[in-house]
């Protein structure tokens, strides 16, 4: 593992760097993006990194420097090559005092690199009972406020699944923990439309204009006539559900199994890039 932090290669990226009145450590008042690395390049980084300003002016923070990023990533990049490996970038409010109002101070900005293997080739969901809030403060951004995602996955973990899958308040379906889903009824191609509250994933966005298929908001009981459910994400790609609950599914079905092979073959595009 290698860590940049605020314009410098840290020699020890386990030793501590980030102060302790951190306002992404002591709230969660901060963004972050996980960025898929292939053969020491990164995929998707431009996209990766649109979406960490948009989260970043979403929820208030100072303007991201783009530049900056880039420059961690090529210094945790070049310090070891990661056959396949993730970026973590996390921007945060920085020093602030111990509540939830903001300080004066700049704000941190970490670039984490790691190896990382790769995904099962399918998965397990558990439909969880907390609902997405799609009206929120913080629908759509991705925030380092991570706490219901780990309450949610540990509880598919204890049902014997490796992800969790939320509705929103509406009582449609939304997306998972870390990954948004797809779904294929009467042989259609199917998502939940980012009205949904669901995260506007990099992964979902390049299927969809890869493969196709139709955003839609329904009701989280249509999963029920699905024939197919794969979910995606940066670090699962395109990676299909054999199990939704108790319900057992074709895995990978031909829908999913197609999604797959176009991903491996357009996924080289985006090196670097």
């Amino acid at each position: 593992m290698h860590a940049w932090m605020d314009g410098h290669l840290l020699p020890d990226a386990t030793a501590p760097a980030v102060p302790v009145t951190d306002h992404g450590f002591t709230v969660g008042d901060g963004v972050f993006e996980a960025v898929k690395v292939v053969d020491g390049r990164a995929f998707a980084l431009d996209r990766h990194l649109e979406r960490l300003e948009r989260s970043a002016a979403g929820l208030g923070l100072p303007p991201v420097d783009v530049d900056a990023v880039r420059r961690g990533v090529d210094a945790v990049l070049a310090a070891e090559h990661l056959p396949l490996g993730r970026l973590r970038i996390t921007f945060t409010g920085g020093p602030a005092p111990l509540g939830s109002g903001r300080g004066d101070a700049d704000p941190t900005l970490v670039v984490v690199a790691d190896a990382m293997g790769p995904a099962a080739p399918t998965t397990r969901v558990a439909t969880v009972p907390w609902p997405r809030n799609e009206r929120g403060a913080l629908a759509g951004l991705k925030t380092t406020s991570y706490a219901e995602n780990v309450v949610a996955l540990a509880e598919a973990r204890r049902r014997g699944a490796t992800e969790a899958v939320f509705a929103n308040l509406a009582g449609h379906l939304c997306e998972g923990t870390g990954s948004n889903v797809f779904y294929v009824v009467d042989g259609e191609l199917r998502t939940p439309t980012l009205a949904s509250g669901c995260l506007a994933g990099v992964t979902r966005a390049l299927v969809l204009e890869w493969c196709g298929g139709r955003e839609v908001d329904e009701p989280i009981g249509v999963v029920e006539r699905a024939t197919e459910v794969f979910l995606v994400s940066t670090t699962r790609d395109v990676q299909a559900v054999s199990h939704w609950d108790d319900r057992e599914l074709p895995a990978p079905g031909p829908v999913t199994a197609e999604a797959a092979r176009v991903w491996r073959r357009r996924e080289p595009e985006l090196l670097g890039r």
